[in-house]
């Protein structure tokens, strides 16, 4: 049997979890960026989605706070994709308190300014999720 014609292409799968923690994302950085670099979005949703976010051996929900983990650690340059990763995370299943937790162990890699960053950040995230209840 051929396999290319039954798996999904890395950009399939990817376009299909950016949809489901992200909806737009891909559409929002076509806008922002590719009239520099043609195809910037679709190779960030085929290379950070699909071929990362999407390879068996973790959850969605482990890799998420994987990532949360790493972006805390580099510090507040990295503010907005913090928040874009603490949203998805949220969306497939991760707590306010596991957030915070990993956010919190960070301090011994990052420090504890980059801590205070990230949790700021998160806060500005859940606030957010509750206005959108409302």
């Amino acid at each position: 049997m051929n396999t290319a014609v039954t798996e999904q292409s890395s950009y399939e799968r990817g376009s299909e979890l950016a949809e489901k923690v992200n909806p737009g994302m891909e559409a929002v950085l076509a806008g922002r960026y590719d009239a520099l670099v043609p195809g910037l979005s679709r190779t960030i949703v085929d290379v950070a989605y699909g071929q990362f976010y999407t390879r068996e051996g973790l959850d969605e929900k482990t890799r998420l706070l994987a990532t949360v983990a790493a972006l805390t650690a580099l510090g507040g340059q990295t503010r907005p994709q913090l928040k874009v990763n603490i949203a998805s995370a949220r969306k497939v299943g991760a707590t306010q308190r596991e957030i915070g937790e990993v956010i919190f162990q960070m301090a011994l890699y990052g420090g504890l300014p980059a801590v205070i960053n990230a949790m700021n950040a998160a806060l500005e995230v859940f606030d957010e999720e509750v206005e959108n209840d409302e």
